[in-house]
């Protein structure tokens, strides 16, 4: 009896559990298909299963550092900027690929470069992680109102490095009719202009290793009979930054002609930083900070896009402010893409509507 029981029951049972699994797939499929809902009055969606590109991309890295001290000093460094070019491919929404640098001899100069976004009509994503080499040059350098400092502009140094790794998530609100993939990722065609509020969230940690010294020194050699020192801002050995932002701001879709597309959106984050750094030749004792910044995201992008091959140019932006009373940083980095691509595999639903 007890054998028949429990056979009754894992019948009856059974058909339950497998209807409860088949649901929650239900409900999983209709969840992710509602982060690509668009109306198509305003959005054509992707025609093609696969595609290739080649992207050439420019880069850009600033920093600038400066001090409240009485000469109320600001050095600006920046390294040459990078050439890259590469391969892309894409099957559906994954898209991968590789660039390396152009006349790039050595391969093993201290940069390291990882950047992935995703973007949904929904949803969009931006993981980053970026450490740099030890290959900045001295930019606008002002040591103070009566010094003629043009004589260290272009000079290499090696004392500063730099990284950043974090994330930014956001939402579209009006995702339905503005296609953030149409401008970003060439997924769709934007066929009416559109724009759409955006809100998110992001987290980002920064590390700043500084040699003041070199840096005196080479200010020492350069600039001659004139007699300059570093404000006490700048008397510092490593600072790391730890920063939780809250973003708003407006993106927008403008189709000037017919499969044409120049799209823009800035996004100002307030951003709560904690700091912690180390002073120049006292490693046990340090300073540290909190408060409220603004920092900044801005995109921009010019496209040609008839859905069987297309071709723009896209620019993406993020700059990080932090400031105290005797000492301020400003962090920007970025990327200038130029790309061609195609796209093929004509989809199912696609190829039936040709063939009728």
């Amino acid at each position: 009896m007890k054998k028949l029981f429990l056979v009754f029951l894992l019948l009856s049972v059974g058909p339950v559990c497998v209807m409860a699994q088949s649901d929650s797939l239900s409900l999983i499929r209709r969840i992710i298909r509602g982060f690509d809902r668009k109306d198509e009055r305003y959005i054509e969606p992707q025609h093609y299963v696969y595609s290739a590109m080649i992207q050439s991309s420019y880069s850009i890295d600033r920093y600038s550092l400066s001090s409240s001290g009485l000469a109320n000093q600001d050095i600006t460094f920046m390294p040459d900027s990078k050439l890259k070019i590469g391969p892309y491919a894409g099957w559906k929404w994954v898209f991968l690929g590789y660039c390396f640098e152009l006349g790039k001899l050595n391969f093993d100069d201290g940069r390291r470069e990882f950047d992935f976004s995703v973007y949904s009509s929904q949803i969009g994503v931006d993981l980053f992680y970026r450490r740099t080499g030890s290959d900045y040059k001295l930019r606008n350098a002002h040591l103070g109102d009566d010094v003629n400092a043009s004589s260290l502009n272009g000079q290499p140094f090696d004392g500063l490095k730099a990284g950043i790794t974090g994330f930014n998530v956001y939402y579209i609100f009006n995702h339905g009719r503005f296609s953030y993939p149409a401008a970003f990722s060439q997924s769709t065609i934007q066929k009416i202009s559109c724009g759409s509020w955006l809100a998110g969230i992001g987290y980002t940690r920064h590390s700043l290793d500084f040699d003041h010294n070199s840096l005196q020194t080479l200010i020492d050699e350069k600039m001659g009979s004139q007699t300059v020192r570093l404000d006490s801002g700048f008397m510092f050995n490593e600072v790391r930054y730890y920063d939780v932002s809250l973003s708003g701001g407006y993106a927008y879709n403008w189709v000037f002609a017919k499969n044409w597309l120049l799209g823009s959106s800035l996004q100002m984050a307030l951003g709560y930083k904690r700091s912690y750094g180390t002073m120049a030749g006292d490693a046990q004792n340090g300073f540290s900070f909190k408060n409220f910044n603004l920092d900044g995201i801005g995109r921009f992008a010019l496209v040609y896009n008839n859905m069987n091959w297309y071709a723009g140019a896209s620019a993406i932006f993020h700059t990080y402010n932090y400031r105290k009373s005797r000492f301020r940083t400003n962090n920007t980095f970025g990327s200038l893409n130029v790309y061609v691509g195609v796209n093929f595999g004509l989809k199912k639903k696609y190829r039936q509507e040709e063939s009728e």
